[in-house]
């Protein structure tokens, strides 16, 4: 038996490869679905069973295609009712996998279909449990995802509750739980870097196992949740009744434009220009209006986040030879309308004699000197509010970038803003949305607040900040 994790950074996403003897369970599938059928090749496998622990809000799973390259049939858990042919597995019931037996174990809570996955061994041994976002590393699943007129998020941690303690906890402490998400998912709150565990140590350190009681749980898991990114609901509905195939979303996507066809693009489909280069490398000349959400950095999670549209036109510009990375990272969240990228990149755009805009962005250094000749200059920190109050510039404001557009206003038009986060990254792609909404007096401070964390400018935190009011 062969059990491979096969992980996603960008995403923090764990797929799942299970061979015994030539058959093959893939669990949670990628959108693109090459590496499963190449790995499955290359071990003279054939895949039996595509098993989905629910219908994703995070990403575009792989499923529908990977059905349609192998046969192989799509495995959901009870309550599941999508749009295509599936097989919707009772609780407890057994899937025969070569010399090893996969049990479906209901485990309602994240969304009502939710469905674990328990692996036997040859010895019909329990050995691993596939958990999909019931249960993480040092967390359990958000309860607000699936929430309906006659459901609440307290009636679905409830339930999740349950689920934990009726089918999981009661599960052998040697097994090894590997879940759908690590740490950067928008999943879940408090997960950890680590992508497996045992189940006894998670009984022993996973806070949500540690509850002392249902109403504790629910407490504690509903504290603290922030709003889900906007394309969730969309991600949940591609899920459940289909997609486009990403071959063809790609092939779209990887149309090479002129700069007098974007330009054309933009005017008559309202096209969005997505610059996916480094912050450092945008700022110097970019395409008027365009938004810069670097590739390097979280970027399927920040584009769902600012883009809410999931239909959008996109055409994007990157750095030569990663147009196919672009779109096909933009496909795993359900953004396929890429209507193709700028050929020969800025400089083919600049060469053509097209305006570029660009945007001012000083060191730490300078900054701390400004402030020493200012101290009351405009500071907008587009960090998370957790990040804020653990330590932040005394005079700065927090406007956080996922919610910016709620912030907007809040800038000031005539004196100059200066934007930072904690590393640059966030600042510019702040400082690109404002650009694009007319907000031309924005500044960005290069390494944020680590680098500004080095100079004298005073800071504060959230508790020293609440005493000095009340004192």
């Amino acid at each position: 038996m062969k059990v491979e994790q096969i992980y996603t950074g960008c995403l923090a996403q764990g797929a799942y490869y299970i061979q015994s003897g030539n058959e093959v369970a893939i669990i949670d599938p990628l959108r693109e679905i090459k590496p499963y059928l190449e790995k499955t090749k290359r071990n003279g496998a054939t895949i039996k069973y595509i098993f989905e622990t629910h219908f994703h809000a995070d990403f575009v799973s792989g499923h529908l295609d990977l059905a349609k390259a192998t046969g192989a049939p799509i495995v959901y858990g009870t309550n599941a009712n999508p749009s295509f042919e599936a097989i919707i597995a009772k609780d407890g019931q057994e899937f025969k996998l070569g010399e090893v037996i996969i049990k479906a174990l209901h485990t309602p809570g994240h969304t009502m279909e939710s469905t674990c996955y328990l692996l036997f061994d040859e010895q019909g041994k329990e050995t691993a449990i596939f958990t999909g976002d019931t249960l993480f590393i040092g967390d359990v699943g958000r309860p607000d995802l699936a929430q309906k007129s006659d459901l609440t998020i307290n009636d679905l941690a409830g339930h999740l509750y349950d689920s934990l303690h009726n089918k999981i906890m009661p599960l052998p402490d040697d097994i090894t739980v590997y879940p759908a998400h690590g740490a950067g998912s928008a999943c879940g709150k408090n997960m950890s870097k680590e992508t497996s565990d045992t189940l006894g140590n998670q009984k022993q350190k996973n806070y949500a196992l540690k509850a002392a009681s249902k109403a504790q749980f629910i407490k504690e898991v509903t504290d603290g949740l922030l709003p889900p990114p906007f394309y969730f609901p969309q991600n949940v509905m591609l899920n459940k009744t289909g997609y486009e195939s990403v071959e063809k979303v790609i092939s779209k996507g990887m149309t090479a434009l002129s700069p007098e066809v974007i330009e054309m693009l933009v005017e008559d489909q309202h096209a969005l220009v997505l610059d996916t280069r480094k912050p450092q490398v945008f700022k110097n000349g970019f395409i008027p209006r365009a938004i810069n959400i670097g590739i390097d950095g979280d970027f399927a999670p920040w584009v769902g986040t600012l883009i809410t549209d999931i239909n959008q036109a996109i055409i994007i510009v990157t750095e030569q030879g990663r147009e196919e990375e672009v779109v096909t990272r933009l496909s795993r969240v359900g953004y396929d309308n890429t209507l193709g990228y700028l050929e020969g990149g800025m400089e083919a755009w600049e060469k053509a004699g097209k305006e570029i805009d660009q945007i001012t962005s000083i060191s730490a250094e300078e900054f701390a000197q400004r402030y020493k000749a200012n101290p009351n200059l405009i500071v907008k920190d587009v960090r998370k509010q957790s990040e804020f109050e653990a330590e932040h510039l005394e005079n700065a404001e927090n406007t956080s970038l996922a919610y910016l557009n709620d912030y907007m206003a809040s800038f000031d038009k005539e004196q100059d803003n200066y934007v930072h986060c904690a590393g640059g990254y966030r600042s510019m792609v702040a400082c690109s949305v404002l650009k694009a909404r007319g907000y031309h007096n924005v500044i960005d401070i290069a390494g944020g607040f680590g680098a500004i964390s080095k100079t004298d400018v005073p800071k504060t935190n959230f508790v020293c900040a609440s005493t000095a009011k009340v004192g």
